[in-house]
């Protein structure tokens, strides 16, 4: 990692769609975001959520690029031990501790890897023989972090709302109001292949909607490139039930190291038979004085340096809590307050 660089830490949750659960999501138990019961200023999760399992084998995985991720979960007397795979390299760690804690825990950390394309997944063991732990595996958000700019630049980012015309829609669009939405509203589509369009120059790109059951598979295309396909279906409240909604802004796609030129996003819902709902809410773009996008790796990851304790942090949380201040969604103040209530560990 280029420290002389200007790096951001990515904030992640359990609730973004750009992270996968396998088989799927239905041995993950999660608290429903839109309850009464999920107090968002006490909270200990972020954003309110987390997911939790005890089905052996049962993995989040992310693709990801950069050089170091950090991951938060929860430590405890029912929690066992968890695989943590980067591309081909694979440790076994232990989430066990004598008592629970009280907010969550840096499970695993690396900034070693080289700067190129990565596989993350978390993987739960439950009780290996010799663990004092149980079988439970608990996984509330991660950070990972990317080079917005070289040395000596500045970033600045640019919020746009779903009305804003520089999206071009096609296919049948309504839209949605709450307080909870960036510009208090969002547009919806249940057609099948309907789908948005935006033009735009920036080194990275966020694109954030709510989340919700009777949501579910979606394509993106970056430069008229390979489709990328994710689920937005929330965790909780039974299959297609339309509740278990997450207002607050999820991560829907997340790309960065883009050059300097006009860069193309397309996103489209992939309705199906169930005619299933895609929402976006707003698009940030980071904006670089000066472009000057990595080289990435064609080596895989190097090992890594993983961390796992059970009391009290590791010296790499406070490698994690260095990069805090540069979190893109401290910078989405002036537009987004929102986004900004405070879940940092």
């Amino acid at each position: 990692m280029d420290a002389s660089a200007l790096n951001v830490n990515v904030s992640v949750d359990d609730f973004d769609s750009i992270l996968s659960y396998s088989p799927d999501q239905a041995p993950w138990v999660t608290p429903d975001p839109f309850s009464a019961d999920v107090n968002l200023e006490t909270t200990p999760w972020w954003l309110g959520t987390y997911h939790r399992t005890e089905q052996i084998d049962a993995s989040i995985s992310l693709n990801f690029t950069g050089p170091a991720i950090y991951v938060y979960g929860m430590a405890g007397p029912e929690y066992g031990s968890f695989e943590v795979g980067i591309d081909d390299n694979k440790t076994t760690l232990s989430a066990y501790a004598a008592e629970n804690g009280t907010a969550p825990h840096l499970l695993y950390s690396t900034d070693k890897l080289a700067y190129t394309n990565h596989t993350l997944t978390l993987k739960n063991l439950g009780k290996l023989d010799g663990d004092k732990g149980g079988n439970a595996f608990l996984f509330d958000f991660l950070y990972m972090t990317v080079q917005m700019a070289p040395a000596g630049a500045t970033i600045s980012n640019k919020t746009l709302e779903e009305t804003d015309p520089s999206i071009t829609y096609s296919g049948e669009w309504d839209n949605n109001s709450s307080g909870n939405f960036s510009g208090g509203g969002t547009t919806y589509t249940n057609g099948d292949l309907a789908s948005f369009t935006l033009d735009f120059q920036a080194s990275a790109i966020y694109l954030f909607g709510d989340k919700k059951n009777d949501h579910r598979e979606y394509n993106v295309y970056l430069d008229n490139g390979t489709a990328q396909t994710f689920n937005a279906t929330s965790g909780c409240g039974g299959a297609f039930g339309q509740t278990c909604e997450e207002q607050q802004p999820t991560i829907k796609y997340f790309a960065s190291n883009l050059d300097a030129s006009v860069h193309t996003l397309k996103v489209e819902n992939l309705a199906g038979v169930n005619h299933s709902f895609f929402d976006f809410d707003n698009i940030v773009l980071t904006v670089p004085s000066e472009y000057a996008p990595r080289n990435l790796s064609v080596t895989s990851s190097s090992s890594g340096n993983g961390s796992s304790s059970t009391s009290g942090s590791s010296g790499s949380s406070d490698a994690a809590s260095s990069l805090l201040a540069f979190n893109p969604l401290f910078l989405l103040a002036f537009t987004a307050l929102f986004v900004l209530k405070p879940r940092f560990h």
